[in-house]
């Protein structure tokens, strides 16, 4: 078999590692990621990676040998006066429950550290059930907790299970929303279901379109536009970099529909990066804003 030369690494947080890298871009001053590394190579790699970002409070990653640290890796194949071409992405992620030591500790660290959180962002990124850390029993804590503290803003983003949180805003994509609620159209009528069940906020996201927002289930579905970008796009890491975004505007204190506006204009801005999950600096978003005016 050919044997690929391989050129060049690049490591990046992904998934939670995301969203940290847009809160960091933006300016939040401190971020407390609570989750699960595993004692393998990638994970020493990860726990590099975040040790260079000032803002980040390493203290609640839990370090386990039961577990591999997930990790996506996206060979691109490179030739002289071609644009990089991505190949078949290798997973390396865990198809095993969570182990219950570590499962109890994260339930420790989500419960101490609940109530200095101005904004929670849950990322429920793995499809198989409670082989990440966002299990059921982590589920039924954070709706506790949400139920005692119903001021507190949690935003759950969730590929496979969105329908089961409760005391939390969703923020499904629009595929995500009409299957949770068992549609097959009328989006907003699902957002309502979901309202319903989780009795907070929901926010659609809907590519090119933007984002669709109700404040309640009773309330009307809110329409919030893209913003409109051109030439080539790499969507990877869109919604985490519009989740980073909406959490830093909903805790500055803005409504609903000025926070998805604000992740809307992120995303315009990530999309843009290509080959990598982007970010956007303070400044990157000032004059995207004015280019807009």
């Amino acid at each position: 078999l050919d044997a690929y030369q391989v050129a060049h690494v690049r490591s990046y947080p992904g998934a939670a590692g995301t969203v940290i890298n847009n809160l960091m871009a933006l300016g939040v001053g401190k971020i407390v990621p609570i989750s699960m590394i595993g004692d393998d190579g990638e994970g020493y790699e990860l726990r590099q990676a975040l040790q260079k970002m000032p803002s980040v409070v390493l203290e609640n990653l839990v370090l386990t040998a039961e577990r591999r640290t997930p990790t996506y890796t996206k060979p691109m194949l490179c030739r002289a006066g071609a644009l990089p071409r991505e190949l078949n992405r290798f997973d390396i992620k865990n198809r095993q429950p969570l182990p219950g030591v570590v499962e109890t500790k994260i339930l420790e660290l989500l419960t101490a550290t609940w109530p200095a959180f101005d904004v929670l962002l849950v990322l429920d990124q793995v499809s198989e059930p409670d082989c990440g850390v966002v299990t059921a029993r982590v589920r039924d804590r954070l709706a506790e907790l949400g139920e005692r503290d119903p001021a507190k803003i949690v935003i759950v983003d969730s590929r496979e299970r969105v329908a089961l949180f409760r005391n939390a805003w969703l923020k499904p994509n629009e595929r995500e929303c009409l299957r949770s609620a068992g549609l097959t159209e009328d989006v907003a009528e699902a957002m309502r279901c979901l309202s319903r069940r989780a009795g907070k906020p929901i926010i659609c996201t809907r590519s090119e379109r933007g984002m669709l927002v109700i404040e309640s289930d009773t309330s009307e579905a809110i329409e919030v536009p893209a913003y409109p970008v051109s030439g080539a796009i790499d969507s990877v890491g869109a919604g985490d970099s519009s989740s980073a975004a909406m959490a830093c505007a909903l805790a500055s204190g803005t409504g609903l529909v000025e926070a998805a506006a604000f992740g809307n204009l992120i995303a315009s801005i990530t999309i843009q990066q290509i080959g990598t999950t982007g970010t956007a600096s303070p400044d990157l978003i000032r004059r995207r804003w004015r280019a807009l005016g």
